[in-house]
């Protein structure tokens, strides 16, 4: 578990944390106890380790619910038909009427070591390029370390930092064999309010629906993505059985 964060940030951000139950890969994942917690707290107490003024899970399953309010988490009930994270953010940042220029930070429910420091850093990007629309973090990916893993999302960037595409793909493909420098999709995403509300407006592109990345939308519709390097890997992202494991291991090494 990330401890508090030392640096602080001058900009106000919030962060939400979009939680489904019915996972594909990996059912109830929210909710499965790891040490006497479940997951989705381990992910809101990173977050809490962040300079965000406020944490809310987004869910639409009762189940999720009463676990957070349990941990004494703030939760905000949505519809349950929404396709994205995102899609599920809008609604609730709409009904608690945030201002367009407020800063939402996007953590994945299923990120229990997210560090609160690459939070704020996702946060500071977006304020840093304002002629952005979101922002996002990726990390240097070893050729044999899931460069053809579909669980492994890889983007790649121009001379400025912004997202040409995300994919599932090894991307870039190298025609000669050479030894690739791939850069790894970090599921972290800051926006601001105003972008939300056209996100949801606008239709799902084929891409999109083709890889399940909910940010080629953005691109699709013109949007500009700007990527935070960072050195390192942020932790463990539990999407497979797989994943929990590894999980519960490194708890049990610190």
């Amino acid at each position: 578990m990330n401890g508090p964060v030392s640096e602080t940030t001058t900009m106000g951000f919030d962060v939400f944390i979009p939680a489904r139950y019915g996972s594909l890969r990996l059912p109830g994942k929210p909710l499965i106890e790891i040490r006497g917690k479940p997951l989705i707290q381990y992910v809101y107490e990173c977050a809490r380790s962040s300079s965000a003024a406020r944490v809310i899970v987004t869910t639409d399953d009762k189940r999720i619910v009463e676990a957070v309010r349990g941990f004494g988490g703030e939760v905000y009930v949505t519809r349950a038909e929404h396709p994205t994270g995102t899609d599920r953010i809008a609604e609730a940042v709409d009904a608690l009427g945030l201002a367009d220029d407020r800063i939402i930070v996007n953590v994945q429910g299923d990120e229990p070591q997210m560090p609160g420091s690459l939070i704020n850093d996702v946060a500071r990007t977006l304020v840093d390029h304002p002629q952005t629309v979101m922002s996002t973090a990726c990390h240097p990916l070893a050729a044999s370390n899931g460069q053809n893993d579909p669980n492994v999302v890889k983007v790649v960037t121009d001379a400025d930092g912004l997202a040409l595409y995300f994919s599932r793909a090894p991307i870039p493909w190298s025609r000669e064999g050479q030894t690739i420098h791939a850069q790894r999709h970090i599921g972290i995403y800051g926006y601001r309010v105003g972008l939300l509300k056209t996100f949801t407006r606008w239709q799902r592109s084929e891409l999109e629906q083709i890889e399940q990345l909910e940010q080629l939308r953005v691109l699709y519709y013109g949007g500009r993505i700007i990527v935070h390097h960072t050195a390192t890997a942020p932790g463990i992202a539990v999407d497979t059985r797989e994943d929990l494991v590894k999980f519960e291991q490194s708890l049990a090494s610190t």
